[in-house]
């Protein structure tokens, strides 16, 4: 009868981790699709006031949204593999997307410095870096949400793969740190140069996000090797 007792128990648990893991699988799916739709929102905002009003650090914001998504996509394709087997690597499609976003990336830094160039040449100034304030201090409380959440979804479920993507998602707060540090100076003060020295900063985790990208996608391993 204990035998019994203790294979009976030994089931049970078995199915409530199980479906606890399920559960947490799907939690996890669920914040890179909100991390998805979030980026594509806040790329076209960002965007459409980054050209309206004429500022690059806003413009280079939305533009870096857009390509997260693409990395979004790659994310949330291997949590899906997540939920039928055990991921120990990447395949085919999250390594194109992961050389993709690289490219876009490094196209991104690109355009960044030549428009800083550019704005000094000509002496480009905003019209208004309000939008700016806006966007990245809804994106500051977004994206701590968001790292903090998959962080620990990660940390339960023991995936190196969803603690990889938590880590990496401090790089879209740290730029949303950058763009609102450049249009609350550039609102307070009216020096042009706030908004060519954010979209500089942007460039640079742009940068290092195009490099990373490219690292990850020659690797098998599932650890993030962000360092921001």
């Amino acid at each position: 009868m204990s035998k019994f007792n203790g294979k009976f128990r030994s089931v049970f648990f078995n199915n409530v981790k199980l479906d606890l893991n399920e559960r947490l699988i799907q939690k996890a799916f669920y914040l890179s699709l909100f991390t998805i739709v979030y980026n594509l929102v806040e790329g076209s905002i960002s965007v459409f006031f980054g050209l309206e009003d004429e500022t690059l650090a806003l413009l280079g914001f939305g533009v870096d949204s857009f390509v997260e998504v693409i990395s979004g996509l790659g994310i949330a394709h291997m949590i899906l593999r997540m939920k039928r087997n055990p991921v120990s690597s990447r395949d085919a499609f999250e390594r194109t997307a992961l050389k993709i976003t690289g490219i876009a990336f490094y196209i991104l830094t690109i355009g960044l410095l030549a428009g800083a160039v550019l704005n000094v040449i000509y002496q480009t100034e905003p019209e208004t870096t309000l939008p700016g304030i806006i966007v990245s201090s809804i994106s500051i409380a977004t994206m701590y949400y968001l790292m903090k959440s998959k962080l620990k979804v990660g940390k339960e479920l023991n995936s190196d793969a969803i603690i990889a993507d938590a880590n990496c998602t401090k790089t879209c707060f740290n730029l949303s740190i950058i763009l609102l540090g450049a249009s609350l100076f550039y609102e307070l003060t009216g020096i042009a140069y706030f908004d060519v020295i954010g979209s500089l900063g942007i460039a640079y985790f742009a940068f290092k996000e195009g490099k990373e990208s490219f690292e990850k996608s020659n690797s098998n391993s599932l650890a993030c090797s962000c360092d921001h």
